[in-house]
């Protein structure tokens, strides 16, 4: 289940630096039209996980997600029949956020916690979201690796391989038929939306859209691949260096990294530092906040948090990767000092509000 994950997210991750490249010099959009085309997947992340708790009640849970990914790995074949309108490249983005964000959430919320013991929950969801979180690294590092040689077709193909191979993994674990209940809504927030952790799905909103600006710029694979080096040196900490601190630590820990690494690319871009400090940042954030989620929820609401945290992760660089292209065409020093603001003012906010305001309202 945990590389399923992997695979998935990075199906996704590898169009981040790439999918612009066809867009530009292959479809001939300009940037603003680029940037509208890539926030749109963000729209498509929430459209259809109202219907998420319908869809594995009245289905075979597994089939709801692996009929997800088949359908986002032919949507990444559409570009190959040529140059298409802006309108069907922002429709084509909708449909994959869309397929991408239920297959996740039915992977996160529903399979991956179906297979743990209840004792084991909480380390399941854990390890399937850090295998999620390198592929933030691998994807992009394989995408700008594959494109000089094939351009998006080699790009496309490796994606479709992913899922391909994900859905494979997903059959080869068996999950027992469930008898659906009498009566459940076709549209409700259960597996989607944890209502009550709405401060917390912001503050993260915030932290990613800074971070998913920070990938529009001209980055290397070499960057990304010292990123796995930060989300490798993430898991250390999390073993050896906060398992005694005080709670607060690890998130404002984690900000100030993500911090220091802009603060470099905006004074000293060609330091190799900035890269393994924003994994380490970014690794750091992510984690606590996971299970920050989990720990705000109510009993059975473990799927919900899981989809809430995913939905806040995926949209918020979604967001920071169309506004990077819409907005700040050529003009790094802006792009970083917006960056800059978001990430300090949401440093701010946690520092002063956010983590009294999650201690007062855990359930665990």
């Amino acid at each position: 289940m945990v590389i399923a994950n992997l695979l998935l997210s990075m199906s996704m991750t590898m169009l981040i630096p790439t999918l612009p490249k066809w867009m530009l010099y292959v479809d001939g959009l300009t940037m603003s039209e680029t940037g509208i085309a890539m926030g749109a997947f963000a729209v498509g992340l929430f459209l259809l996980g109202g219907f998420c708790s319908f869809l594995v009640q009245r289905y075979r849970r597994n089939w709801v997600c692996v009929v997800a990914m088949l359908l986002l790995a032919g949507s990444l074949a559409v570009p190959y029949y040529g140059q298409l309108p802006l309108t069907l490249v922002v429709a084509l983005r909708v449909v994959q956020g869309m397929t991408f964000g239920i297959a996740q959430m039915v992977l996160a919320s529903t399979l991956i916690i179906d297979t743990c013991d209840s004792c084991q929950r909480t380390e399941g969801n854990h390890s399937a979201t850090w295998f999620g979180r390198f592929a933030l690294s691998l994807g992009p590092m394989a995408g700008l690796l594959l494109y000089p040689v094939g351009g998006y077709a080699w790009v496309a193909l490796a994606a479709m391989g992913c899922l391909v191979l994900a859905s494979l993994l997903v059959l080869m674990v068996h999950f027992p038929f469930r008898v659906p209940a009498d009566d459940y809504p076709l549209w409700s927030l259960d597996r989607f939306f944890l209502v009550s952790g709405w401060p917390l799905f912001v503050h993260l909103l915030v932290v990613t859209t800074a971070v998913g600006l920070l990938f529009t710029l001209p980055l290397t694979a070499e960057f990304y691949g010292l990123m796995m080096a930060g989300f490798l040196l993430a898991l250390l900490a999390q073993q050896y260096v906060f398992p005694d601190a005080e709670l607060k630590s690890e998130a404002v820990t984690g900000l100030l990294l993500i911090t220091a690494s802009i603060l470099i690319m905006r004074f000293a871009p060609q330091s190799p530092l900035c890269s393994p400090l924003l994994g380490l940042g970014l690794g750091i954030v992510g984690a606590r906040f996971l299970l920050f989620f989990i720990k705000l929820c109510r009993h059975c609401q473990r799927g919900t948090s899981q989809s809430t945290f995913q939905l806040g992760w995926e949209s918020g660089i979604a967001i920071g990767t169309g506004l990077g292209y819409y907005a700040f065409e050529d003009q790094r020093t802006s792009l970083l000092n917006t960056a800059l603001v978001l990430t300090i003012g949401a440093l701010m906010v946690y520092t002063f509000y956010l983590h009294q305001w999650f201690v007062t309202h855990k359930n665990r």
